[in-house]
């Protein structure tokens, strides 16, 4: 599924199967072209004291990489998670409780990130956790030309001179956390917040289709 708009935005195909792991509270597997990642909610549950914040819940994410022990990438790649479901997860309902949320990698061709944030999203939806809004993650490359390429694979990564990883919320379409590597102009940063803005829409749109086909077979 080659997704189009007007502003040529493509992504690769998506597929997502949610509350297919028994023990988690809540569980998704979120594929973007060869690139796909399982995600499990555990919680609200206890709290290490150590851990614990009087007024909300404390949020951890721990990712693991596909082969090998998580490094320095992982760790950044977990507070960028972090940060964006702080956003949007109404912790305060869950005041001296522990919420985990484990990505596994399974591969990675590329929009990492993206898929990490799409993967943690679902998750947190089938968990059934409050949300203020729904969020999903889009990257955008920049190549040798000045061309903006959507949802890159891995060899697209590999060519490009910058990179840049957003998450979009589902209200009001507003940048909530970038990761960005690479050398670029302001005026390129606008233009992919705005290609990545287009692009959450056709995302947003999945997450719909897929959550109605999967209560309309419950039913």
């Amino acid at each position: 599924m080659e997704v189009c708009g007007s502003s040529n935005v493509s992504l690769r195909e998506f597929g997502c199967e949610q509350s297919l792991l028994s023990r988690p509270d809540g569980s998704a597997s979120f594929v973007q072209g060869d690139t796909s990642v399982l995600a499990g909610v555990y919680g609200p549950a206890e709290v290490k004291v150590s851990k614990e914040i009087y007024d909300r819940a404390t949020l951890e994410v721990l990712i693991q990489p596909k082969v090998g022990l998580p490094s320095v990438r992982e760790r950044s790649q977990e507070q960028c998670v972090r940060e964006t479901c702080e956003a949007s997860l109404l912790l305060t309902l869950h005041p001296r409780s522990s919420l985990t949320l484990v990505l596994q990698v399974l591969h990675d061709d590329g929009s990492l990130l993206s898929c990490f944030l799409n993967a943690a999203c679902m998750a947190l939806m089938d968990a059934g956790l409050p949300m203020s809004c729904l969020f999903c993650g889009v990257t955008c490359a920049i190549d040798a030309d000045g061309q903006i390429i959507t949802d890159p694979t891995a060899a697209q990564e590999k060519e490009s001179r910058a990179l840049m990883t957003f998450a979009i919320d589902s209200k009001e379409c507003r940048v909530m956390m970038s990761s960005t590597k690479g050398s670029f102009s302001v005026h390129e940063l606008q233009q992919c917040i705005a290609v990545s803005q287009k692009a959450s829409e056709k995302i947003f749109q999945f997450y719909r289709d897929s959550v109605k086909r999967r209560y309309s077979k419950t039913l």
